[in-house]
Protein backbone atom coordinates (compact mmCIF):
# COMPACT_ATOMS: atom_id res chain seq x y z
CA UNK A 1 0.00 0.00 0.00
CA UNK A 2 1.26 3.46 -0.91
CA UNK A 3 0.88 5.78 2.07
CA UNK A 4 2.65 8.84 0.67
CA UNK A 5 0.74 11.90 1.90
CA UNK A 6 -0.58 14.23 -0.80
CA UNK A 7 -2.46 17.46 -0.04
CA UNK A 8 -4.72 19.12 -2.63
CA UNK A 9 -2.95 21.60 -4.88
CA UNK A 10 -5.56 24.18 -5.79
CA UNK A 11 -3.34 25.45 -8.61
CA UNK A 12 -2.93 21.99 -10.17
CA UNK A 13 -6.10 20.07 -9.46
CA UNK A 14 -9.47 18.97 -10.78
CA UNK A 15 -10.70 22.49 -9.90
CA UNK A 16 -8.27 23.94 -12.42
CA UNK A 17 -9.31 21.41 -15.05
CA UNK A 18 -12.92 22.54 -15.06
CA UNK A 19 -11.85 26.17 -14.93
CA UNK A 20 -9.77 25.65 -18.07
CA UNK A 21 -12.97 24.58 -19.80
CA UNK A 22 -14.92 27.53 -18.40
CA UNK A 23 -12.27 29.99 -19.57
CA UNK A 24 -12.35 28.39 -23.02
CA UNK A 25 -16.04 29.31 -23.19
CA UNK A 26 -15.36 32.90 -22.04
CA UNK A 27 -16.70 32.40 -18.52
CA UNK A 28 -15.09 34.78 -16.02
CA UNK A 29 -13.70 32.76 -13.13
CA UNK A 30 -11.62 33.40 -10.03
CA UNK A 31 -9.46 30.31 -10.52
CA UNK A 32 -6.60 29.44 -12.83
CA UNK A 33 -6.78 26.76 -15.47
CA UNK A 34 -4.34 23.90 -16.06
CA UNK A 35 -1.18 24.76 -17.97
CA UNK A 36 -1.18 21.32 -19.57
CA UNK A 37 -4.49 22.13 -21.30
CA UNK A 38 -3.58 25.62 -22.48
CA UNK A 39 -2.07 24.59 -25.82
CA UNK A 40 -5.11 22.46 -26.68
CA UNK A 41 -7.64 25.10 -25.70
CA UNK A 42 -6.12 27.73 -27.97
CA UNK A 43 -7.87 26.00 -30.85
CA UNK A 44 -11.51 26.50 -31.77
CA UNK A 45 -13.26 23.14 -31.42
CA UNK A 46 -16.77 22.30 -32.51
CA UNK A 47 -17.11 19.94 -29.53
CA UNK A 48 -15.54 19.66 -26.11
CA UNK A 49 -16.41 16.43 -24.31
CA UNK A 50 -15.34 15.95 -20.70
CA UNK A 51 -15.73 12.40 -19.36
CA UNK A 52 -15.40 11.61 -15.63
CA UNK A 53 -14.72 8.03 -14.55
CA UNK A 54 -15.47 7.91 -10.85
CA UNK A 55 -12.58 6.55 -8.77
CA UNK A 56 -10.10 6.02 -11.62
CA UNK A 57 -6.97 7.31 -9.90
CA UNK A 58 -3.54 7.45 -11.54
CA UNK A 59 -2.11 4.57 -9.50
CA UNK A 60 -5.04 2.33 -10.41
CA UNK A 61 -4.56 3.10 -14.09
CA UNK A 62 -0.82 2.53 -13.83
CA UNK A 63 -1.30 -0.90 -12.23
CA UNK A 64 -3.69 -2.05 -14.96
CA UNK A 65 -2.30 -0.90 -18.31
CA UNK A 66 0.54 1.47 -19.21
CA UNK A 67 0.42 0.59 -22.90
CA UNK A 68 -3.20 1.40 -23.60
CA UNK A 69 -5.22 4.38 -24.80
CA UNK A 70 -5.59 6.01 -21.38
CA UNK A 71 -1.93 5.99 -20.39
CA UNK A 72 -0.64 6.92 -23.86
CA UNK A 73 -2.89 9.98 -23.95
CA UNK A 74 -2.29 11.05 -20.35
CA UNK A 75 -0.77 14.54 -20.44
CA UNK A 76 -0.52 15.22 -16.71
CA UNK A 77 -1.27 14.04 -13.19
CA UNK A 78 -3.32 16.39 -11.03
CA UNK A 79 -4.66 16.32 -7.50
CA UNK A 80 -8.14 15.67 -6.28
CA UNK A 81 -9.65 17.97 -3.65
CA UNK A 82 -10.24 17.67 0.07
CA UNK A 83 -12.02 15.52 0.89
CA UNK A 84 -11.11 13.33 -2.09
CA UNK A 85 -14.68 12.25 -2.60
CA UNK A 86 -17.36 12.34 -5.27
CA UNK A 87 -19.66 14.69 -3.35
CA UNK A 88 -17.00 17.39 -3.16
CA UNK A 89 -15.42 16.94 -6.58
CA UNK A 90 -18.51 16.42 -8.74
CA UNK A 91 -20.00 19.61 -7.37
CA UNK A 92 -16.74 21.37 -8.17
CA UNK A 93 -16.99 20.03 -11.71
CA UNK A 94 -20.62 21.14 -11.90
CA UNK A 95 -19.97 24.62 -10.46
CA UNK A 96 -16.35 25.53 -11.19
CA UNK A 97 -15.84 26.32 -7.51
CA UNK A 98 -14.03 24.54 -4.64
CA UNK A 99 -15.87 22.94 -1.69
CA UNK A 100 -15.26 26.00 0.51
CA UNK A 101 -17.58 27.91 -1.84
CA UNK A 102 -20.14 25.27 -2.83
CA UNK A 103 -20.78 23.87 0.65
CA UNK A 104 -20.79 20.38 -0.87
CA UNK A 105 -18.10 18.64 1.19
CA UNK A 106 -18.85 14.99 1.83
CA UNK A 107 -21.39 12.20 1.75
CA UNK A 108 -22.95 13.06 5.13
CA UNK A 109 -23.42 16.66 6.34
CA UNK A 110 -25.17 18.06 9.42
CA UNK A 111 -28.08 20.47 8.87
CA UNK A 112 -28.97 22.32 12.04
CA UNK A 113 -32.24 23.36 10.39
CA UNK A 114 -33.32 19.73 10.66
CA UNK A 115 -31.20 18.58 13.59
CA UNK A 116 -29.94 15.67 11.52
CA UNK A 117 -27.21 14.46 9.20
CA UNK A 118 -28.22 14.00 5.59
CA UNK A 119 -26.54 11.87 2.93
CA UNK A 120 -26.15 14.54 0.29
CA UNK A 121 -26.59 12.70 -3.01
CA UNK A 122 -29.42 10.29 -2.12
CA UNK A 123 -30.99 12.92 0.19
CA UNK A 124 -31.62 10.51 3.02
CA UNK A 125 -31.08 10.58 6.78
CA UNK A 126 -27.51 9.40 7.37
CA UNK A 127 -28.49 7.11 10.21
CA UNK A 128 -32.08 5.98 9.69
CA UNK A 129 -32.07 5.92 5.89
CA UNK A 130 -35.35 7.86 5.83
CA UNK A 131 -35.87 9.83 2.63
CA UNK A 132 -35.62 13.57 3.07
CA UNK A 133 -38.61 15.70 2.19
CA UNK A 134 -38.56 19.45 2.51
CA UNK A 135 -40.50 20.99 5.33
CA UNK A 136 -43.21 23.59 4.88
CA UNK A 137 -40.62 26.20 5.83
CA UNK A 138 -37.48 25.26 3.94
CA UNK A 139 -35.79 22.93 1.48
CA UNK A 140 -32.30 22.69 2.98
CA UNK A 141 -30.82 21.79 -0.39
CA UNK A 142 -31.72 25.28 -1.56
CA UNK A 143 -29.10 26.42 0.93
CA UNK A 144 -26.35 24.68 -1.06
CA UNK A 145 -27.50 25.53 -4.58
CA UNK A 146 -25.25 27.23 -7.14
CA UNK A 147 -25.12 28.29 -10.78
CA UNK A 148 -24.01 25.31 -12.83
CA UNK A 149 -21.24 25.30 -15.41
CA UNK A 150 -23.94 24.60 -18.00
CA UNK A 151 -25.70 27.88 -17.19
CA UNK A 152 -22.41 29.74 -16.99
CA UNK A 153 -21.35 28.51 -20.42
CA UNK A 154 -24.73 29.26 -21.99
CA UNK A 155 -24.59 32.83 -20.68
CA UNK A 156 -21.07 33.43 -22.02
CA UNK A 157 -21.25 31.44 -25.27
CA UNK A 158 -24.83 31.46 -26.46
CA UNK A 159 -24.07 29.48 -29.61
CA UNK A 160 -22.92 26.43 -27.61
CA UNK A 161 -25.29 23.60 -26.77
CA UNK A 162 -24.64 22.07 -23.33
CA UNK A 163 -25.35 18.48 -22.36
CA UNK A 164 -25.19 16.44 -19.17
CA UNK A 165 -24.79 12.66 -19.44
CA UNK A 166 -25.11 10.67 -16.22
CA UNK A 167 -26.60 7.49 -14.71
CA UNK A 168 -30.36 7.36 -14.22
CA UNK A 169 -30.04 7.67 -10.42
CA UNK A 170 -28.26 11.04 -10.68
CA UNK A 171 -29.97 14.43 -10.61
CA UNK A 172 -30.26 16.26 -13.91
CA UNK A 173 -28.27 19.49 -13.84
CA UNK A 174 -28.44 20.73 -17.42
CA UNK A 175 -31.49 21.68 -19.50
CA UNK A 176 -30.48 18.85 -21.83
CA UNK A 177 -29.75 15.83 -19.65
CA UNK A 178 -29.33 12.34 -21.04
CA UNK A 179 -29.33 9.21 -18.89
CA UNK A 180 -26.76 6.53 -19.67
CA UNK A 181 -26.05 3.60 -17.37
CA UNK A 182 -23.16 1.90 -19.15
CA UNK A 183 -19.88 3.01 -20.65
CA UNK A 184 -21.18 1.80 -24.02
CA UNK A 185 -24.26 4.03 -23.75
CA UNK A 186 -22.12 6.99 -22.67
CA UNK A 187 -19.76 6.60 -25.62
CA UNK A 188 -22.64 6.13 -28.07
CA UNK A 189 -24.30 9.29 -26.77
CA UNK A 190 -21.11 11.37 -26.95
CA UNK A 191 -20.49 10.12 -30.48
CA UNK A 192 -24.00 11.01 -31.60
CA UNK A 193 -23.86 14.49 -30.09
CA UNK A 194 -20.45 15.24 -31.55
CA UNK A 195 -21.70 14.19 -34.98
CA UNK A 196 -24.49 16.76 -35.10
CA UNK A 197 -24.15 20.20 -36.67
CA UNK A 198 -24.02 22.18 -33.41
CA UNK A 199 -21.17 23.42 -31.22
CA UNK A 200 -21.39 21.31 -28.08
CA UNK A 201 -20.06 21.09 -24.56
CA UNK A 202 -20.69 17.65 -23.10
CA UNK A 203 -20.00 16.64 -19.51
CA UNK A 204 -20.40 12.89 -19.01
CA UNK A 205 -20.16 10.99 -15.74
CA UNK A 206 -20.10 7.31 -14.84
CA UNK A 207 -20.09 6.02 -11.26
CA UNK A 208 -17.77 3.19 -12.35
CA UNK A 209 -15.18 1.98 -11.47
CA UNK A 210 -15.95 3.50 -8.03
CA UNK A 211 -18.87 1.21 -7.24
CA UNK A 212 -16.82 -1.83 -8.27
CA UNK A 213 -13.80 -0.66 -6.28
CA UNK A 214 -15.85 -0.32 -3.09
CA UNK A 215 -17.13 -3.87 -3.47
CA UNK A 216 -14.10 -5.75 -4.75
CA UNK A 217 -10.99 -3.65 -3.99
CA UNK A 218 -8.26 -2.07 -6.10
CA UNK A 219 -6.53 -5.26 -7.21
CA UNK A 220 -9.64 -7.17 -8.20
CA UNK A 221 -10.20 -8.69 -11.61
CA UNK A 222 -13.62 -7.01 -11.69
CA UNK A 223 -12.03 -3.55 -11.53
CA UNK A 224 -9.38 -4.45 -14.10
CA UNK A 225 -12.02 -5.82 -16.45
CA UNK A 226 -14.08 -2.64 -16.22
CA UNK A 227 -11.14 -0.30 -16.82
CA UNK A 228 -10.00 -2.30 -19.84
CA UNK A 229 -13.54 -2.44 -21.22
CA UNK A 230 -14.01 1.31 -20.69
CA UNK A 231 -10.68 1.97 -22.39
CA UNK A 232 -11.72 -0.21 -25.33
CA UNK A 233 -15.08 1.56 -25.76
CA UNK A 234 -13.60 5.05 -25.43
CA UNK A 235 -10.81 4.30 -27.88
CA UNK A 236 -13.34 2.96 -30.38
CA UNK A 237 -15.44 6.11 -29.93
CA UNK A 238 -12.35 8.25 -30.49
CA UNK A 239 -11.56 6.47 -33.74
CA UNK A 240 -15.12 7.04 -34.93
CA UNK A 241 -14.81 10.73 -34.05
CA UNK A 242 -11.51 11.34 -35.86
CA UNK A 243 -11.67 14.59 -37.85
CA UNK A 244 -14.86 15.56 -35.98
CA UNK A 245 -13.26 18.72 -34.55
CA UNK A 246 -13.66 17.38 -31.00
CA UNK A 247 -11.48 17.71 -27.91
CA UNK A 248 -11.94 14.75 -25.58
CA UNK A 249 -10.85 15.20 -21.95
CA UNK A 250 -10.96 12.28 -19.51
CA UNK A 251 -10.28 12.42 -15.78
CA UNK A 252 -11.59 11.27 -12.41
CA UNK A 253 -12.88 12.80 -9.20
CA UNK A 254 -10.50 10.82 -6.96
CA UNK A 255 -8.65 7.55 -6.67
CA UNK A 256 -9.07 4.68 -4.21
CA UNK A 257 -7.19 3.09 -1.32
CA UNK A 258 -7.73 -0.42 0.00
CA UNK A 259 -8.96 -0.68 3.61
CA UNK A 260 -7.10 -2.76 6.17
CA UNK A 261 -8.47 -1.47 9.48
CA UNK A 262 -12.02 -0.48 10.37
CA UNK A 263 -13.35 1.34 13.46
CA UNK A 264 -16.89 2.40 14.34
CA UNK A 265 -17.72 5.84 15.69
CA UNK A 266 -19.79 4.22 18.44
CA UNK A 267 -16.88 2.09 19.57
CA UNK A 268 -14.17 4.68 20.23
CA UNK A 269 -13.99 4.19 24.00
CA UNK A 270 -13.56 7.29 26.13
CA UNK A 271 -13.45 9.52 23.04
CA UNK A 272 -17.22 9.11 22.78
CA UNK A 273 -17.67 10.79 26.14
CA UNK A 274 -16.24 13.99 24.66
CA UNK A 275 -18.64 14.24 21.68
CA UNK A 276 -21.47 16.76 21.63
CA UNK A 277 -23.15 14.86 18.79
CA UNK A 278 -22.26 12.10 16.32
CA UNK A 279 -19.36 12.68 13.93
CA UNK A 280 -20.08 13.62 10.33
CA UNK A 281 -18.70 13.77 6.75
CA UNK A 282 -16.99 10.50 5.66
CA UNK A 283 -15.21 7.46 7.06
CA UNK A 284 -11.78 8.76 5.97
CA UNK A 285 -12.50 12.45 6.55
CA UNK A 286 -14.37 12.75 9.84
CA UNK A 287 -15.43 15.90 11.64
CA UNK A 288 -16.04 15.97 15.42
CA UNK A 289 -17.95 18.36 17.67
CA UNK A 290 -16.35 18.36 21.13
CA UNK A 291 -17.63 19.55 24.52
CA UNK A 292 -16.35 22.90 25.78
CA UNK A 293 -13.25 22.52 27.90
CA UNK A 294 -12.34 19.10 26.46
CA UNK A 295 -10.81 19.98 23.10
CA UNK A 296 -7.21 19.57 24.25
CA UNK A 297 -8.06 16.27 25.91
CA UNK A 298 -9.76 15.05 22.74
CA UNK A 299 -6.79 16.02 20.54
CA UNK A 300 -4.33 14.25 22.83
CA UNK A 301 -6.40 11.09 23.09
CA UNK A 302 -7.21 10.97 19.39
CA UNK A 303 -3.59 11.48 18.35
CA UNK A 304 -2.40 8.83 20.80
CA UNK A 305 -4.87 6.34 19.37
CA UNK A 306 -4.59 7.21 15.66
CA UNK A 307 -1.19 8.93 15.30
CA UNK A 308 -0.09 6.78 12.36
CA UNK A 309 -3.53 6.46 10.79
CA UNK A 310 -5.17 9.91 10.69
CA UNK A 311 -4.02 13.53 10.55
CA UNK A 312 -6.03 15.64 13.01
CA UNK A 313 -6.71 19.31 12.24
CA UNK A 314 -8.44 21.95 14.30
CA UNK A 315 -11.22 23.77 12.50
CA UNK A 316 -9.00 26.82 12.11
CA UNK A 317 -6.13 24.76 10.71
CA UNK A 318 -8.44 22.94 8.32
CA UNK A 319 -10.27 25.99 6.96
CA UNK A 320 -8.08 29.06 7.46
CA UNK A 321 -4.46 28.00 7.80
CA UNK A 322 -4.12 25.10 5.38
CA UNK A 323 -7.17 26.00 3.26
CA UNK A 324 -7.90 22.32 2.71
CA UNK A 325 -11.34 23.04 1.25
CA UNK A 326 -9.80 25.56 -1.12
CA UNK A 327 -9.69 29.33 -1.41
CA UNK A 328 -12.54 31.76 -1.90
CA UNK A 329 -15.52 33.16 -0.06
CA UNK A 330 -16.64 30.51 2.45
CA UNK A 331 -20.16 29.22 1.97
CA UNK A 332 -22.50 30.49 4.67
CA UNK A 333 -22.96 26.96 6.05
CA UNK A 334 -19.31 25.92 6.22
CA UNK A 335 -19.22 26.72 9.95
CA UNK A 336 -22.19 24.40 10.45
CA UNK A 337 -20.78 21.55 8.40
CA UNK A 338 -17.28 21.55 9.92
CA UNK A 339 -16.95 20.75 13.62
CA UNK A 340 -14.15 21.52 16.07
CA UNK A 341 -11.78 18.99 14.46
CA UNK A 342 -11.37 17.14 11.19
CA UNK A 343 -9.43 13.86 10.96
CA UNK A 344 -8.22 12.72 7.52
CA UNK A 345 -6.88 9.22 6.93
CA UNK A 346 -3.28 8.74 5.78
CA UNK A 347 -3.41 4.95 6.02
CA UNK A 348 -5.75 2.07 5.24
CA UNK A 349 -7.98 2.94 8.22
CA UNK A 350 -11.56 4.16 8.32
CA UNK A 351 -13.99 5.24 11.04
CA UNK A 352 -17.51 4.19 10.05
CA UNK A 353 -20.10 6.82 10.98
CA UNK A 354 -22.67 4.92 13.00
CA UNK A 355 -25.08 5.45 15.88
CA UNK A 356 -27.12 3.04 17.97
CA UNK A 357 -30.13 4.00 15.83
CA UNK A 358 -28.49 3.06 12.56
CA UNK A 359 -28.08 -0.29 10.94
CA UNK A 360 -24.45 -1.49 10.91
CA UNK A 361 -22.76 -0.19 7.78
CA UNK A 362 -21.35 -2.72 5.37
CA UNK A 363 -17.60 -2.98 5.03
CA UNK A 364 -15.97 -1.73 1.86
CA UNK A 365 -12.79 -3.28 0.56
CA UNK A 366 -11.64 0.05 -0.86
CA UNK A 367 -12.67 3.67 -0.47
CA UNK A 368 -11.47 7.28 -0.61
CA UNK A 369 -11.51 10.72 1.12
CA UNK A 370 -8.00 10.42 2.57
CA UNK A 371 -4.64 11.96 1.74
CA UNK A 372 -2.86 8.90 0.35
CA UNK A 373 -1.35 9.16 -3.11
CA UNK A 374 -3.70 6.42 -4.30
CA UNK A 375 -6.69 8.64 -3.54
CA UNK A 376 -5.30 12.06 -4.32
CA UNK A 377 -3.67 11.77 -7.75
CA UNK A 378 -5.83 11.45 -10.86
CA UNK A 379 -4.91 11.49 -14.55
CA UNK A 380 -5.66 14.19 -17.07
CA UNK A 381 -6.13 12.42 -20.40
CA UNK A 382 -6.60 14.37 -23.61
CA UNK A 383 -7.27 13.36 -27.20
CA UNK A 384 -7.47 15.96 -29.97
CA UNK A 385 -9.87 14.63 -32.58
CA UNK A 386 -9.72 17.64 -34.86
CA UNK A 387 -7.10 16.17 -37.15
Amino acid sequence: MNNKIIFPDYEHSVLNLINSILKYYNVKTNYNGLNCLSSYLKKDYKNVAFLILDGMGRNLLKSIDTNGFFWKNKIDDITSLCPSTTTAVLNTFYSGKPPIETGWIAWSQYFKELGRNLDMFPRTDSYTGESYSKTSRIDVFDLVSYKTVYDQIKESSEDVKVYDISPSHCDSRAPKSIKANSIYDICSTIEALCSNKDKNFILAYTDHPDTILHKFGCSSTQVKDFVLEAQKEIEAMSKNLENSDTLLIISADHGHNDIDKCYSSIDLGDLNELFIMPPSLESRAVTFWIKDGYKEEFANKFNNKFKNEFLLFTKKEFLEEKHLLGFGTPHKKIDDFIGDFVAVSISGSIIKLETNLSKPKSDKLSTHCGFTENEMIVPCIVKDLSK
